[in-house]
């Protein structure tokens, strides 16, 4: 048995030592899950502390069959969005019409994306609006396809694209006024 099965075990069997190792092993991480969608840093603990109570609760529903840490980031963007669908912080909005494919112009000066650090540019995605923000991790971070995005957030596909497309174009313009 591998440390990851006997992990999973303990914390079925509500082993407080296997569900502090968990944790350990997999908190950083999650936190930054967690930041990526909400921002507050306070209020993203706070939501990765209750992601991981759920998750001792749901444990025994991991098959076993992929990987632990990728069922458990699913677990906490689920959770993330959630928790952004709760408080009612992600309102959708389509443009253009709805066959039309979105094309993103890019006019920031060439080397705009060589220069930007990546704390920059995760800070430059946490001043998105909610529903941009979301959309965009889906899409960009995880790599959801725009119709298992609309499946998980309860919105169509072409509302997805949009919103991911307007969630590009404002960090293109972040970018190129920040490296004029």
């Amino acid at each position: 048995m591998t440390e990851e099965q006997r992990l999973v075990t303990g914390c079925i069997n509500k082993d407080i030592n296997a569900q502090r190792k968990l944790y350990e092993r997999y908190a950083k991480k999650m936190l930054s899950v967690c930041i990526r969608y909400i921002c507050n840093e306070d209020e993203a603990r706070d939501i990765m502390h209750d992601g991981f109570v759920r998750l001792f609760d749901k444990i025994e529903r991991f098959d076993r069959k992929g990987s632990l840490e990728g069922w458990i980031h699913k677990l906490f963007v689920n959770i993330c969005l959630e928790n952004l669908r709760k408080i009612k912080k992600m309102t959708f909005k389509s443009i253009g019409n709805d066959n039309d494919e979105l094309q993103i112009a890019d006019n920031s000066t060439p080397d705009a994306y060589d220069r930007i650090e990546a704390d920059e540019l995760m800070n430059l995605i946490k001043e998105l609006p909610v529903s941009f923000r979301s959309v965009f991790n889906l899409h960009a971070i995880e790599g959801y396809s725009h119709d298992e995005i609309a499946a998980i957030l309860g919105i169509t596909s072409p509302t997805s694209r949009s919103n991911y497309f307007k969630a590009r174009t404002l960090l293109q313009q972040k970018i190129k006024s920040r490296y004029k």
